[in-house]
């Protein structure tokens, strides 16, 4: 997919790779490499795949992979709990005594 300078995008680029990990972090870590994903305007035409430049908000310029252009929010708080909806209604029952007392 191609995007146009000035496109809001994001980008992903490797920090540290597990080489470059300090010793003193737990074992599980250092064997993943530090991944940074950052979203900004950018700054040339790129592709997506490319290594392109970003500016952000705060105006820094930051070096990455194109990942997505026009990127969205993907997180959730997970999937349906029935017990959960109930919560709310029970504990206003269980302190004040119901709907009456709002």
């Amino acid at each position: 997919m191609k995007a146009c300078k000035g496109d809001w995008v994001s980008i992903h680029n490797i920090v540290l790779k597990t080489s470059e990990r300090a010793p003193q972090v737990p074992e599980d870590t250092k064997k993943v490499p530090l991944e940074c994903w950052v979203k900004g305007f950018l700054q040339s035409d790129g592709e997506v795949g490319e290594e392109v430049e970003v500016k952000t908000i705060t105006g820094r310029i930051e070096k990455g992979k194109l990942i997505e252009v026009n990127p969205t929010h993907k997180h959730n708080y997970g999937k349906f709990v029935p017990e959960l909806l109930r919560i709310g209604m029970d504990l206003k029952e269980a302190l004040y005594g119901g709907e009456a007392n709002d």
